[in-house]
């Protein structure tokens, strides 16, 4: 998919959003890319899923991990794409934790994923967390890629769309300086 296919694709899934948004970084924007949309609707999640998995080729991963919540849905199909196992990982008490049973045994190729990156904060604490538990982290992806590919994973980092979308500290944002208001949190981490 181009570029330009996957915006229409957010378009006319109401997914790409316009406003004064808190980004899950902690940046502000005023454009957001709300995956959740497109994957409300299975099939357009096996496209762009199947989609990423042929752009990324093989791998030979065991699994595929990925941060609660934006990357679960997206996990889940990348997994059944390739027949490999998922999990996803959560935050408790700000740190990024593997739970509910899931293990990760040394020696474990993985594949990290996430909706969107803007920062590649999310990214990183998976990647961190799997080394940590000893597994070799094979590649990393997106669907969205908001920082147009400049964010180093140390591994091979794949996406669907890239695009530069400017975000600012909130110190920093014309609309917060401009008045217009709060900026509206649409992420999932508190």
């Amino acid at each position: 998919m181009t570029n330009q296919e996957m915006i229409k694709l957010f378009e006319d899934c109401g997914a790409k959003l316009s406003g004064h948004f808190l980004l899950t970084s902690g940046r502000h924007s005023d454009t957001y890319m709300q995956c959740a949309k497109l994957f409300e609707n299975p099939q357009v999640s096996e496209t762009l899923c199947k989609a990423l998995t042929q752009k990324m080729g093989v791998l030979g991963v065991d699994v595929v991990a990925s941060p609660a919540i934006g990357g679960i849905i997206m996990g889940y199909e990348l997994a059944k794409q390739r027949g490999k196992r998922n999990v996803f990982c959560e935050r408790v008490e700000n740190k990024m934790e593997l739970r509910r049973g899931f293990d990760i045994q040394k020696g474990t190729k993985v594949l990290v994923c996430e909706d969107v990156v803007t920062t590649g904060g999310s990214i990183k604490e998976v990647i961190d967390l799997m080394e940590f538990l000893g597994a070799q982290v094979v590649a990393c992806c997106s669907i969205v890629d908001r920082s147009n590919g400049s964010i180093d994973f140390g591994v091979p980092y794949h996406s669907l769309l890239s695009l530069q979308v400017t975000s600012y500290e909130k110190q920093n944002c014309p609309q917060c300086k401009s008045g217009i208001g709060d900026a509206y949190k649409m992420g999932s981490r508190k």
